[in-house]
Parts: C-alpha cells; sequence; structure tokens
C-alpha cells in the first residue's frame, strides 16, 4: 500500500525544499512499479490555504489540491521553509492545522526553514533538530528547548526528521526511501537522479576544506587550488610553505590559525575528499584510489579513513556507494 505525502506548501516557500524530496520519492515509486509491478511507493498531496495555484519564492507555481482544513489520510507530513515562516508561526489557523496533522501522520519532515515552525508548534521541545547554517543560532536562540545541532545535514528523532537547506531535504528523503524500501531502491534513486552518492545525516553541511578556505580567505585561496590540482604528487609543509612565499615556522603558525588545521590535516582532507570522488566512479581499485589521492598506498588511505570516518575505505564503498 502506498504511503501519502502531504506537502504543506505557501506563498514564499523554497521551492527545491519540496521540488528536491518530490522528485526522490517520485522516482523511487517508480523504481518500485518497474522492478516488483506493484504500486506501493509513495503518493503525493499538496495542502495549501486554499485550493489553486500557490506562488513559491522563485515564481513557480503548484497547485495545491487539498487545504489545511482536510484532514484525509497521510502518512507524511513535509515542511519546507521559506523567505519569511514568522507570518505562518502568527497565523493561528496554519499553526493549529500543523499541531492536528503531526498528531495524525507517522512521520513529520522538515526541510531548511521549516524546523522553525515545528519548534514554534513545540513538536521540537527536548529533541535534536538541525536547519541551514544561517539561520541556526536563531533557532537556537528563539526556541532553547530545541537541541540545534547546526552542523548536521540531518536528524531523525522519534517520528520527527529535520534536515538543512535545500539539497539536505534530498539527502533527507533518499534516506527515507532506504528507510522504507531498502539501501538497493535508495541507491537506483540515487544513481539515477545523479547524484554522486548519500551522504549520511551526521556528516557536515560543509565540507571541512571548504570552511577552512572560507576562513583562510584570500590568504591562501591560490595554495588550497595548487594542492587541489596537485593531490596525486608528494606535497611538503616546506613546499606548501614556499608556495605561500613565507618561512616554515610562520606559515605553520598562520595556516593554523587561519584554517584551525595544521597543513598536513588540511592536505590530508582534501585527499580524501578525492579519493571519495573516485570511490563513486567506481572504476579504480583501491590501491589506484589511493596512488591518485597522494597517499600513495591502500594501508595509508586505509588509516586516514578510519582517523576521518570511523570507517575503511571497503565499508564506506559497501555502505554508501554500492547497491
Amino acid at each position: 500500500m502506498s504511503q501519502i505525502i502531504e506537502f504543506v506548501i505557501f506563498p514564499g516557500a523554497l521551492g527545491l525544499d519540496i521540488t528536491g524530496p518530490l522528485e526522490v520519492f517520485h522516482t523511487a515509486s517508480a523504481i518500485i512499479e518497474q522492478k516488483r509491478k506493484e504500486n506501493t511507493g509513495y503518493k503525493t498531496r499538496f495542502a495549501g490555504a486554499n485550493k489553486g495555484p500557490v506562488r513559491l519564492s522563485s515564481g513557480l507555481e503548484i497547485v495545491a489540491n487539498a487545504t489545511f482544513k482536510d484532514m484525509s489520510s497521510a502518512d507524511i507530513l513535509l515542511v519546507p521553509g521559506g523567505s519569511d515562516v514568522s507570518k505562518l508561526i502568527n497565523d493561528y489557523d496554519f499553526m493549529d492545522y500543523i499541531l492536528k496533522r503531526s498528531k495524525q501522520v507517522k512521520r513529520i519532515i522538515s526541510v531548511c526553514k521549516g524546523a522553525f515552525i515545528l519548534a514554534a508548534a513545540g513538536l521540537l521541545d527536548g529533541k535534536q533538530a538541525t536547519t541551514h547554517w544561517r539561520v541556526a543560532d536563531e533557532l537556537a536562540k528563539r526556541y532553547p528547548k530545541v537541541k540545534v545541532r547546526p552542523d548536521a545535514l540531518f536528524i531523525h528523532e522519534d517520528n520527527i526528521y529535520t534536515s538543512a537547506g535545500v539539497t539536505a531535504g534530498i539527502d533527507l528523503a533518499l534516506a527515507l526511501v532506504e528507510e522504507d524500501f531498502g539501501v538497493s531502491i535508495a541507491i537506483e534513486v540515487a544513481r539515477l537522479l545523479v547524484l554522486y552518492y548519500r551522504r549520511p545525516g551526521s556528516q557536515s553541511q560543509f565540507s571541512t576544506p571548504l570552511k577552512a578556505q572560507e576562513a583562510a580567505g584570500k590568504r591562501f585561496s591560490d595554495l588550497h587550488n595548487w594542492l587541489v590540482d596537485n593531490l596525486g604528487a608528494p606535497i611538503s609543509v616546506e613546499q606548501m610553505a614556499e608556495y605561500s612565499t613565507m618561512s616554515q615556522r610562520n606559515f605553520t603558525r598562520v595556516f593554523k590559525i587561519k584554517t584551525g588545521m595544521t597543513p598536513n590535516k588540511y592536505l590530508e582532507t582534501l585527499r580524501l575528499d578525492r579519493a571519495r570522488e573516485i570511490m563513486v566512479a567506481g572504476n579504480e581499485s583501491l590501491d589506484r584510489i589511493a596512488e591518485i589521492s597522494g597517499f600513495g598506498r591502500e594501508e595509508r588511505l586505509r588509516r586516514a579513513f578510519l582517523r576521518r570516518f570511523g570507517v575503511t575505505p571497503s565499508q564506506y564503498c559497501l555502505h554508501f556507494i554500492q547497491s
């Protein structure tokens, strides 16, 4: 039997918060119908204040085929974010709908600033939750009973799932597909939608090099690009310092202050990200991956993976990439 997902839509809602998960659920349903010859995937419904077209933040219009007063059966409630959710939070009829619906559905999902709506309804009190990194501090200040984890992609506690901005909603939708129909279906969805791999919810909203490069600013941006272009070659701290036209001692000190990482740790992180990219392609052995990404030997790659991710490269491939 299909699960019914009710998408909450309102003027100014962020389109990708809706259409991203929607495409994941739709693709999963199509795969299930093709493989299993049964209609047991997902069905969707769009609920708005009134029936008819609703203009989203990008100008895209989605037609509401149900209203907030319609309490027809649903299994999942998805609440997106938007440019201004404060108006919704202060709308008695809207919040009454959220509260009533939350007691009827099996699972509740928020994407991006949709977490503010769930928090305002008291649904996140005492629970861990996440939202877009730019508004995570605001969520924590407004709703101190919520245990905000600003760096997570998505979090699942009890029957409530919260996710970070935009594409994190896709990651969460894939996780739900895996939960409902297994890893092989979820991975096939990811491949059809040309997603590199399914990121675990605990993974940071930003890659470590991206955060570090942002912190470093212009001072080490050229060095970052040079490292990315030469990851397969042996690179020493002395070479990094020379490229940055600094003494090795001063370079090491300033680099750590600016990025929060030692030069060697930064380089290792770049190499791990490169190794993961190659793994996704699925065409190289671990020995070859270690060589291309600059680790040299599979054993060094394995130790770095264990330090960073807590799993070996083989385990990582099995859980996140292979079907």
